[in-house]
C-alpha cells in the first residue's frame, strides 16, 4: 500500500507572503489535492530577529486570503531544536559526523587559498579523521557531516530530470553550530522526515541544497522524498523578482485590487500548463494538476496579463461579492477611510446595482471603486477640472440645457431605467439636440467626471431626488 501524499510549505516569516512563495504554496497545495493527500505548514523561524508575531500573522493572512489552507497546526522549526540536536548525536555515534575545531582564521585562510587557485571555497576536512584528543581546550566545535569524498550525488527531480553533483564539490557541511543551534540544512531534513513529507516542491534555487540534504538522508538511513524544483519567477526585465520590481507581497496585490481567484489562476500558469487552457476553476486544478505540466524555464511576471485575468474574474463574479471584496480592502487602499466614513446600507445597495455597468471595463477592484466614487460624494458634488469645461464652454450652454431638462425629469412618476432613457431621448429629439450635448453634461453634473458609466444607469442608481439635486446644482 502506497503512502499518502504529504507536501509542505515551509516559509521563513519575513513579514509578508512573497509572490514566489505564494506560487510555491499553491503548487504544493494543488499537488496534495490532486493526489488525495495533505499539505502541512512549517514556519522556518530559527532566525529569531526576523521571526516576530507580526511577521507570522502577515504570512498566515496572505495564505488565508489566497484560499490556501493546510492540515493540522503550523509547525515551528525553532521549537524542534532538541530533536535536531538528538539526530546529530545519532550521526556522531554512527561515525557519519564529526566535531570540527577549525578557527575562523583557518577558515579564512582556506577561502583565500581557494580564491588564489580560482576555485570555489570549501572546507578541506582537516578535522574529519583527527583524533578527538587533539581538540584544543576551551573551544566549542561545530558538528560537520562526513560527506562522501568520491562519486556523485544524484537527484531524480520530477521537473529538472536527473541532476548529478560530483561529491568532491560538496564539502563537509555544518550540522550544528558551535552554540548548539542547528543549521538550515539539517533542520529541513529532520523536519521533513518527522512530518512524513513524501514530496517536496520548491524553487530551483534549492537544487544544490537538495544534493547536500540527500547526503544527510543517506547518512541517517532515511528515505528521500520525491523532489520537484521549479524555476523562479523573474521580473519583466528578466531579473529575479525583487522589491525593485514593485509588488512582491501577496498583501500588496490584495490592496491593488486583485481577486484571490485571479491571482491563483495567474500564478499557477507561471511555470505550469495544461494544454492551451488559460482559465481554471479550483475544482479543475485539483483534478488535473501534476508535475508533468511544469516547465524548466523561468517565467516572467506580466502585470498586463494579470490584469486581463483579473478582469475576466471580475466579469464572472457576483455583484455583491465584488462590493464585499472592495469593502474589505478599504483600510489598505489610498483614501480608503474616505469611503469607509461614507459607507452605509444605501450606498452599498447602490454600488451593487451599478456593478454590471462598472465591471465590463474594470481590470481591478480599484477601477470599480473609482467608477463608483460619485455614489459617495456629498452635495455639492466636486467637479473635476476637465469635466468643468463641459459645463462652462459656450457661455454655459450646457448649464442652460440642464435647467430646461430638469422640469422634464421632475415629471417622471416611475424612476425606472426604461422610463429615464425614454424621457431623455424624447427630450433630445424634441429639442433637436445631439446626444453628446445632453448626455455628457448630465454625466458631469451627476458624477463630477467625464468617464463614469452609462448615463441612464447613473441616473437610475442615484434615485430621483439625488439625481435631480445634483443636476439642479449645476444649472444657471
Amino acid at each position: 500500500m502506497s503512502k499518502q501524499t504529504v507536501t509542505r510549505f515551509a516559509p521563513s516569516p519575513t513579514g509578508y507572503l512573497h509572490i514566489g512563495g505564494a506560487r510555491t504554496a499553491l503548487f504544493n497545495w494543488l499537488y496534495a489535492k490532486a493526489n488525495g493527500g495533505k499539505m502541512l505548514l512549517r514556519i522556518e523561524d530559527t532566525d529569531r530577529a526576523r521571526s516576530t508575531t507580526e511577521a507570522m500573522d502577515a504570512l498566515i493572512d496572505g495564505l488565508n486570503w489566497l484560499g490556501l489552507d493546510w492540515d493540522g497546526d503550523p509547525i515551528s522549526q525553532f521549537s524542534r531544536v532538541e530533536r535536531h540536536q538528538e539526530v546529530v548525536q545519532t550521526l556522531l555515534d554512527s561515525g557519519n559526523a564529526y566535531k570540527c575545531y577549525a578557527s575562523q582564521e583557518e577558515l579564512e585562510d582556506m577561502r583565500d587559498l581557494a580564491r588564489q587557485e580560482k576555485r570555489s571555497p570549501r572546507y578541506d576536512g582537516r578535522w574529519r579523521d583527527r583524533d578527538p584528543s587533539e581538540a584544543p581546550d576551551g573551544v566549542s566545535p561545530v558538528i560537520r557531516l562526513k560527506t562522501p569524498l568520491t562519486g556523485e550525488t544524484i537527484i531524480d527531480d520530477m521537473v529538472q530530470g536527473q541532476v548529478s553533483f560530483p561529491n568532491e564539490d560538496l564539502d563537509d557541511l555544518i550540522l550544528l553550530r558551535s552554540d548548539g543551534t542547528p543549521t538550515y540544512m539539517l533542520a529541513v531534513v529532520v523536519d521533513d522526515h518527522d512530518m512524513g513529507v513524501t514530496d517536496i516542491i520548491r524553487g530551483d534555487d534549492h537544487l544544490t541544497n537538495a544534493a547536500r540534504q540527500v547526503n544527510i538522508y543517506d547518512a541517517l538511513g532515511w528515505d528521500v522524498p520525491k523532489m520537484a524544483h521549479i524555476p523562479l519567477i523573474y521580473g519583466p526585465d528578466g531579473a529575479k523578482l525583487s522589491k525593485r520590481h514593485g509588488a512582491t507581497g501577496a498583501e500588496v496585490y490584495r490592496a491593488m485590487g486583485y481577486l484571490p481567484d485571479a491571482l491563483r489562476n495567474y500564478l499557477v500558469r507561471l511555470g505550469w500548463s495544461h494544454g492551451d487552457q488559460e482559465f481554471f476553476t479550483t475544482e479543475e486544478l485539483c483534478e488535473v494538476f501534476s508535475t508533468k505540466g511544469m516547465g524548466k524555464s523561468p517565467s516572467r511576471f506580466d502585470f498586463t496579463k494579470l490584469e486581463n485575468i483579473n478582469s475576466h474574474y471580475i466579469r464572472d463574479a457576483k455583484n455583491e461579492d465584488l462590493v464585499n471584496a472592495i469593502h474589505s480592502i478599504l483600510p489598505e487602499v489610498e483614501n480608503g477611510n474616505w469611503y469607509l466614513d461614507r459607507w452605509n446600507d444605501q450606498r452599498r445597495a447602490q454600488f451593487v446595482t451599478l456593478m454590471p455597468a462598472l465591471k465590463e471595463r474594470a481590470k481591478t477592484l480599484l477601477d470599480l471603486l473609482s467608477g463608483a466614487k460619485f455614489l459617495f460624494d456629498d452635495l455639492p458634488v466636486s467637479i473635476e477640472e476637465k469635466a468643468l469645461s463641459v459645463l462652462d464652454k459656450d457661455n454655459g450652454e450646457a448649464r442652460s440645457m440642464l435647467a430646461t431638462l430638469l422640469p422634464v425629469l421632475e415629471r417622471i412618476d416611475t424612476w425606472s431605467l426604461e422610463v429615464i432613457e425614454t424621457t431623455v431621448r424624447a427630450f433630445i429629439a424634441d429639442n433637436d439636440l445631439k446626444m453628446g450635448k445632453v448626455m455628457q453634461p448630465i454625466r458631469v453634473s451627476a458624477t463630477g467626471t467625464t468617464s463614469a458609466p452609462g448615463v441612464f444607469e447613473i441616473m437610475h442608481v442615484l434615485g430621483k431626488q439625488e439625481c435631480l439635486s445634483r443636476i439642479g446644482a449645476q444649472t444657471v
